[in-house]
């Protein structure tokens, strides 16, 4: 399991540069199954039987957002989900985007 499910996720007041280069790659290695897209946004799509369990685990996710005050892009339908996770405060991302895509993997 990922160190970075045991973090916290930190809001982000804004003025700090998006990650790039060598840290990016270096907490996307942590998170297998995790696209980094264009080193703005994580992506991952997950897979269900029926739309019952895809929406049982949307709401889980939509509980873990409350909890870390962290809101990914949530799209959904029978059988599947596709989460995109990013820091809107600074259009890019920051470890907390890696802290909640592995928090989001132990659900």
């Amino acid at each position: 399991m990922s160190e970075l499910a045991e973090k916290e996720c930190v809001p982000c007041k804004g003025g700090v540069p998006p990650l790039k280069g060598e840290e990016l790659e270096r907490l996307a290695r942590q998170l297998p199954g995790w696209e980094v897209v264009d080193e703005h946004h994580l992506r991952r799509s997950f897979r269900f039987r029926n739309f019952r369990e895809a929406l049982d685990f949307v709401n889980r996710v939509g509980e873990l957002a409350e909890e870390q005050n962290h809101h990914p892009d949530i799209c959904f339908g029978w059988g599947r989900a596709e989460i995109t996770v990013f820091t809107h405060k600074i259009d890019g991302l920051t470890e907390s985007d890696f802290v909640f895509a592995a928090k989001v993997d132990r659900l």
